[in-house]
């Protein structure tokens, strides 16, 4: 049986869809809301909830995490309820790239790893699991968030294959491309001994 294409206007549609749902910043939206400041003048001035904890302030982090990826997982989620797979696929690229680059922030946005993790788990629940439990146990040995997530993002596309899911391949090398590039201040610091370990202020 032929895979269904979307046709060109359903796939900048779901683009669309995608990139507005991944630029919301939940995470200076709760810090405005709960009081906690302006996040830009925070830790590494960072949107996401590794910043976001940075204030001390466990339940906004937590929140911001959930949020994060739950945009994710609803962009991929609602473009598979209502077009075809390479729709699912775009949406799903272009949430992360909302995250990471949202209009309304100066395209100044998150390094996407709540979003990266929740799109998988939506797109592909087996690959989201084993790249979040990457993500864990290389946080907890390593004690470096971002540790965790260049982890998780260089374990994906390997974790697609090995879990029979070979057609996310260009997708997930693509996102975990930019996961890297977007952590390459990280990656600097790691070589240097000097990136912050988790719950440091």
């Amino acid at each position: 049986m032929p895979e269904i294409t979307s046709t060109a206007a359903t796939l900048i549609l779901w683009a669309v869809i995608g990139y507005g749902l991944g630029a919301i910043p939940f995470g200076m939206v709760l810090a405005r809301i709960m009081g906690l400041g302006n996040l830009r003048e925070i830790g590494s001035g960072n949107i996401g909830a590794t910043n976001v904890l940075r204030t001390g302030n466990k339940t906004a982090a937590a929140l911001t995490l959930v949020l994060d990826g739950g945009k994710g997982a609803a962009a991929v989620l609602l473009a598979r309820a209502f077009a075809a797979e390479d729709a699912v696929m775009l949406a799903g690229f272009a949430v992360f790239i909302g995250h990471c680059y949202p209009v309304w922030l100066g395209f100044r946005g998150g390094k996407g790893v709540a979003t990266f993790l929740g799109l998988w788990l939506a797109l592909a629940w087996p690959v989201g699991i084993a790249c979040c439990l990457t993500w864990l146990s290389a946080a907890l040995l390593s004690r470096i968030s971002s540790m965790g997530a260049l982890a998780a993002a260089a374990a994906s596309t390997p974790w697609a294959i090995a879990l029979g899911y070979g057609e996310a391949f260009v997708p997930g090398a693509a996102l975990t491309l930019l996961v890297f590039w977007r952590h390459r201040a990280n990656i600097t610091r790691i070589r240097a001994g000097t990136e912050p370990k988790i719950g440091q202020k």
